[in-house]
């Protein structure tokens, strides 16, 4: 399926902000998963000032069929990525940090412990700024997963990416019940300290009406508050291809089924990913827990 429906519409931005993203990118060595992933929002998102870091290098030691990243034999960690990470929010005048990672199958902890670096020196240097993670599932460690919440991030996301039966082929070296596990465990933690857990879902990939009902009734039982929906686009023909393009409206019923069953934010729509527009999706999800009334970013 090649043809881009017209609902798809890459939304460019080319400024001075966007320019200024990119040199102080370049200048500190950084890497984002909007450049990695080829995230079709980045250009809005850069000309914000606003971007999705991604630590530990840029080289995944898994190899998910529908990720842009490269994957191989990673590098070493570098112990002045969180200084370099933490400068360039600083410079960019950021109110909220999406931090992202390739996989570290490689590394002993899976690479929380430098999650956990990152979170504490960008606090450190600016204690108001929220600090969002988006992590791995560290192969499920709970030593792992105590490390980065013990380093107090604003909100922690884990992707289940789709549905039960289509984890096998998309997702070959992780596990549905391992990525529930993961958020199950960190939703648990939510007693001792106030922070978000988040997930997110790829539509398009040949999943059923009934699959993602049952997908959304899982994130929920596991203790997931804030949801992101958002149409898969393959980053090359040697990725798994688009089975389908979901509607703009169907992305709506879904948000408005998510909300009925107890997400308190939901950011639904075709270009909607992870970290795009993360702030909002803080915000609105938070006022709603406080009113009592779920709410969402609109697409």
């Amino acid at each position: 399926m090649s043809l881009l429906p017209p609902w798809i519409r890459v939304r460019l931005s080319s400024g001075d902000s966007a320019a200024e993203v990119e040199r102080l990118l370049r200048q500190n060595g950084l890497h984002t998963v909007c450049d990695e992933a080829h995230c079709p929002n980045r250009g809005e998102c850069y000309g914000r000032g606003t971007a999705a870091f991604m630590i530990l290098g840029d080289v995944c030691t898994r190899h998910c069929r529908f990720c842009a990243v490269r994957h191989g034999v990673p590098s070493p960690p570098d112990p002045r990525e969180p200084d370099r990470v933490a400068d360039a929010a600083a410079r960019l005048h950021l109110r909220h940090v999406v931090v992202t990672s390739v996989t570290r199958d490689d590394l002993p902890d899976g690479g929380a412990s430098v999650f956990a670096t990152v979170i504490r020196t960008l606090h450190g240097r600016n204690p108001r700024l929220r600090v969002e993670v988006l992590i791995p599932d560290f192969k499920g460690s709970s030593q792992a997963l105590e490390t980065v919440l013990q380093a107090e991030p604003d909100v922690l996301n884990h992707n289940l990416e789709t549905v039960r039966r289509l984890q096998r082929s998309i997702r070959p070296q992780a596990d549905y019940d391992r990525s529930l596990g993961v958020l199950a465990q960190v939703a648990a933690r939510r007693t001792e300290r106030s922070f978000r857990v988040k997930s997110g879902l790829m539509l398009g990939l040949g999943e059923t009406d009934a699959e993602i009902e049952e997908t959304l009734r899982d994130l929920r039982a596991a203790g997931c508050q804030d949801l992101t929906l958002g149409q898969y686009l393959a980053p090359s023909a040697a990725h798994v291809p688009v089975v389908r393009f979901v509607p703009p409206e169907e992305f709506e019923a879904w948000r408005v089924r998510a909300l009925s069953m107890g997400f308190e934010g939901v950011a639904s729509g075709p270009l909607v990913r992870s970290s795009y527009w993360a702030d909002r999706l803080y915000e609105t999800a938070t006022h709603s827990a406080h009113q009592g009334a779920p709410r969402h970013v609109g697409a």
